[in-house]
């Protein structure tokens, strides 16, 4: 996996293929001590808006390593800064 925050760009592997993506933000949590990134291949969903994902990452480690985010938790606070972001995209 390819990890270039400097150009906001990743490379990720999805369905046995290399898929360029663009990262579209990151941000850090105190109370998770994480980091995340949040990137899209630029696919449109099913509700016609444009597909994004979010990952957790150590910022320390010499090869970043995304992982997947499985606790309910985290999901939810990853919800609330999506909406937030959203919210702050559209003027509501």
């Amino acid at each position: 996996m390819v990890f270039d925050i400097e150009n906001d760009k990743i490379t990720i592997e999805k369905d046995g293929k290399e898929v360029n993506c663009d990262i579209l933000f990151t941000f850090d949590c105190d109370d998770t001590e994480k980091s995340y990134v949040g990137y899209s291949d630029n696919t449109i969903g099913d509700d016609g808006r444009k597909t994004i994902y979010v990952s957790s990452y150590n910022p320390l480690n010499e090869e970043i390593v995304l992982e997947d985010i499985d606790d309910s938790k985290e999901l939810s606070m990853i919800q609330d800064v999506l909406a937030k972001i959203d919210s702050e995209a559209t003027g509501n």
